[in-house]
This record gives C-alpha cells, sequence and structure tokens, in this order.
C-alpha cells in the first residue's frame, strides 16, 4: 500500500463488502438514462466503477500475448468531505495490469493504488478526454492513464520494474451491448445487488507491447466492461465465474455464474452478441458450465477450476470447450492483503477440437479470505 494513501482505502479494499446495500451511497437502477459519451466517463456517488480490458495481441513474428488493464473506482465516501482542502478526497483509483506470454507460458501483474487527489489519481468527466489516471508504481515515472478520443479508447501503462509497458489504441468494431435489461444486471435475486452493465465486445486494438526488452508493435481484438454499482455481491456470495468468449462464426457469448462458500452457483446470466452486435439474454436453464480440470496455485493456495465445457441447448445450440492458453494465471496484489484471483487468456474449442474462438475468463472468491471487496 502506498504511504500516501488514506488508511480508509486500505480498509475499504481489504474488509470484505458489509451485508446490506451501502444506504448513503447510490444504488444501480433499472431506469437509468443512458447517454454517450457521458456513460463512458465516472458517475459520481456509486460506490464501485470499473473499465475493463482484456485481449489477444500478435507482434509481426507471430509472438502472441493476452493483456489486461482494468481502472477501477473505488469509493469510500458517497461525496466529497466538506474540507477546505484540494487534498480532501472520496475515493481511490486502483488498476490492475496483466500481460500472459503465450509463447514463454509466463504470467506478468502489476498494480497502482492511489487516493483520487492532487499529483496521485483521478477521473474525468465528458467530453474528455482524460477518464481515469493514476501514478504509476514507485520507481517508474509518469501515469497510467485511460482516455477516450472519439470513440477510440487509449490505454498507456508502464512499470519499469518489470520492464512492462503498454501503449494501446482500442477502437470498437460493432455497437454495445447493455447487459440485462436497459443494462440492469442483477447479481441475485434479491433486491439491491445488481450493476448498470455495457460492454463493447470486440475493439480493434493497436499499439506496441513492451515485455523486458524493446517495444513491439502490436494489434489484436479485446473485450471491455463497464459496470457501474454500489453493492455487486448479496450476502453468502462469495466470488464469480465470468467468461467473455469471441467466436470465430463472428458471435460473442458472455456468461457469470456467482457462487456460494459451498461452491453451488446462487445467480447466473448469459448473453449471446450476434455479428450485427444484437444481444440476446439466454434463459438460464438453456445453458451450463462444467469444470473439465483443477490448478493450484503454489503462491495463495487457492484451486481455481480450469478448462470449462459449456453447452447451450435450443436455439441457437452450443457445445464448446474452453481451455486456459496459461494455467498459472493468477493475479495477486502487493497493496491490499488478501486480494488475488485468476484472470488469463482462453482457446474455444469446437466440435472435433477445432479451434472455435478465443477469450478470457476470471475466478475470484476462491481460496480463503478472498470474497472480492464488492
Amino acid at each position: 500500500m502506498r504511504s500516501s494513501l488514506a488508511l480508509a482505502a486500505l480498509l475499504a479494499l481489504a474488509a470484505p463488502a458489509a451485508a446490506e446495500p451501502p444506504a448513503a451511497f447510490r444504488p444501480a437502477g433499472p431506469a437509468h438514462a443512458w447517454s454517450f459519451p457521458r456513460d463512458h466517463f465516472a458517475r459520481p456517488g456509486y460506490r464501485n466503477e470499473w473499465w475493463y480490458f482484456t485481449g489477444t495481441l500478435a507482434a509481426a513474428d507471430g509472438h502472441r500475448f493476452g493483456f489486461q488493464v482494468t481502472f477501477f473506482k473505488v469509493g469510500l465516501l458517497p461525496a466529497r468531505p466538506p474540507l477546505a482542502s484540494a487534498w480532501a478526497a472520496d475515493g481511490a483509483v486502483m488498476v490492475h495490469v496483466a500481460v500472459t506470454d503465450l509463447t514463454t507460458g509466463r504470467h506478468h501483474f502489476t498494480e497502482t493504488l492511489w487516493r483520487a487527489a492532487p499529483l496521485l489519481a483521478g477521473l474525468g468527466a465528458a467530453p474528455g478526454p482524460q477518464v481515469a489516471w493514476a501514478q504509476a508504481p514507485p520507481g517508474t515515472p509518469g501515469r497510467w492513464t485511460l482516455d477516450l478520443d472519439g470513440e477510440t479508447w487509449r490505454l498507456s501503462v508502464r512499470d519499469d520494474r518489470l520492464g512492462l509497458a503498454l501503449a494501446l489504441a482500442a477502437t470498437p468494431a460493432r455497437p454495445l451491448v447493455l447487459q440485462g435489461p436497459n443494462g440492469y444486471s442483477r447479481k441475485s435475486a434479491q433486491d439491491g445487488y445488481a450493476s448498470e452493465y455495457y460492454s463493447q465486445t470486440r475493439l480493434a486494438v493497436e499499439g506496441t507491447l513492451a515485455l523486458g526488452g524493446a517495444g513491439l508493435p502490436v494489434k489484436g481484438t479485446a473485450w471491455m466492461d463497464r459496470e457501474v454499482g454500489s453493492s455487486q455481491l448479496a450476502p453468502g456470495q462469495v466470488g464469480w465465474d465470468w467468461f467473455a468468449l469471441r467466436l470465430s462464426d463472428g458471435r460473442d457469448l458472455m456468461l457469470y455464474l456467482l457462487r456460494r462458500a459451498d461452491g453451488a452457483v446462487d445467480w447466473r446470466s448469459a448473453a449471446l452478441v450476434a455479428r450485427d452486435g444484437a444481444a440476446t439474454a439466454l434463459p438460464p436453464g438453456s445453458w451450463s458450465v462444467r469444470s473439465t480440470g483443477r490448478w493450484k496455485s503454489p503462491e495463495s493456495g487457492a484451486e481455481y477450476p480450469s478448462g470449462w465445457r459449456i453447452e447451450v441447448t435450443g436455439e441457437p445450440s452450443l457445445a464448446l470447450d474452453v481451455v486456459p492458453e496459461v494455467p498459472a494465471a493468477e493475479n495477486r496484489s502487493r497493496l491490499v492483503k488478501g486480494l488475488f484471483y485468476w484472470e488469463g487468456p482462453v482457446r474455444v474449442l469446437g466440435a472435433g477440437g477445432q479451434p472455435a474462438g478465443e477469450g478470457y475468463v476470471e475466478l475470484t472468491g476462491y481460496g480463503p479470505g478472498s470474497r472480492p471487496p464488492l
């Protein structure tokens, strides 16, 4: 944890989420009047927001990478405290970055976390271009930034300790998708546990990537999820399995399962996005996910599913095998005690093991004490 980060930020991030939605923060609601580009930017009053980019990149020599860049807004107070100081802050900005080298099989993770105050971190407003920024980790000059240039997202991060740097431009290749009715994404049968959620399921990406050497020109495809809310995990839920899959036939499949401590699924949701960007919600009884393997982290001790069989019945019908590109893709925070999760690129296989797509999987809440602070 940064010495200049407020102690309250540490406590808010490391402690379990409250049993009830925080009354002072604004709850996610089903009647939000979406407006873009305004809703690409931070929305005051909510406890949590994130801009979540995952994708795959390739260099001209065939070298392939998976990448994750996530900017989190972590609300500490529902409004800026009434103090006569520019340093009064109501939240923090946390950024997680991971690069998975698909040639060597190595997974690299870095992070930064600062309270939203002058010189440390901040959130922009429409018309931008600045969406979010945070100071780079100690020992690396400059900022980590997320900007919006017209419809193009621009991401820039660098960690000199790891020799890692990304400078990427990501442009939507199809319309954005509201996840759930009017973008209201329930996370429980109980009222009050939800987010306002949209996805950009196909982004054309190009830029440079450095990993222990000179920057390589890269191109690829990414997925961006944006969620806004104040309470997402209901009491009894410990985490989720989340899949974002780009299929070779041009369709995209998003699904997630929220789990209880005994491993039983408490809530599930899925959407299939057509080539023209139209999304269809899949009835909960029409699809299933079954893990086909396990991987245990030697560092955290958490045991994660590793490999899955996804089946969708009815029309359309799908039978897909999802295989991690690199089993050891756990992100472990050095700044927030007990914060670790699995996030990695996957291959999608169809009938006869034929290539059928690619994507990313995220697994949270595995291992003792790892319930996400949401």
